[in-house]
């Protein structure tokens, strides 16, 4: 008799812990409708040239290639950068509940001389990106506590490092959107 009791215990909990209530899922699907509307306002004011814009489970990151926020082996942003980084400023800034990091990669290739004076390596010189991007976005109106800055240098390569267009496309900023975590 206690066997059984605890068998419907178990099956109870079992069922109980695959379900949601309507109220998460209604939750999740606003969150995807947001997402692809965001996903749709990037793409409408980034070129394909300029970013991609990958819509995940739960966030939204637009990549986008060095050479288009800053000059070779530089740091802080081109007016090219800035004027990529005007259109989307206005989207970002008015997302509520939203949290945005940035983040700032490399290739493995060694940073030269000139750069090596300011930034002992890769990792420095992402972050010094990923800050660079936060400052100016926060300077067109995203709010300073949705917006955080993380470099990683050569970790996370998405392609090969072994040819020119590999190392390309691992010198990139990443601006992943997700839902803020609660306190």
């Amino acid at each position: 008799m206690k066997l059984n009791k605890l068998a419907i215990a178990l099956c109870a909990l079992v069922l109980a812990t695959g379900c949601v209530t309507k109220g998460t899922y209604n939750t999740e699907v606003q969150k995807a409708n947001n997402y692809a509307a965001l996903n749709t306002q990037l793409t409408s004011e980034l070129s394909a040239d300029q970013a991609q814009i990958t819509q995940l489970q739960n966030e939204l990151k637009v990549t986008l290639v060095n050479e288009i926020l800053f000059p070779e082996g530089g740091w802080r942003l081109s007016p090219k950068g800035e004027a990529t980084l005007t259109k989307i400023a206005p989207t970002l800034a008015n997302l509520p509940g939203q949290q945005i990091i940035v983040q700032g990669f490399t290739d493995n290739e060694p940073i030269g001389p000139e750069l090596r004076r300011r930034f002992p390596s890769n990792l420095e010189l992402s972050s010094a990106r990923a800050d660079d991007v936060v400052r100016y976005l926060t300077a067109k109106g995203v709010p300073a506590a949705t917006i955080s800055a993380q470099g990683f240098g050569e970790a996370r390569p998405v392609a090969s490092n072994a040819t020119p267009q590999g190392k390309a496309k691992n010198r990139r900023v990443e601006i992943v959107i997700s839902a803020a975590s609660r306190p």
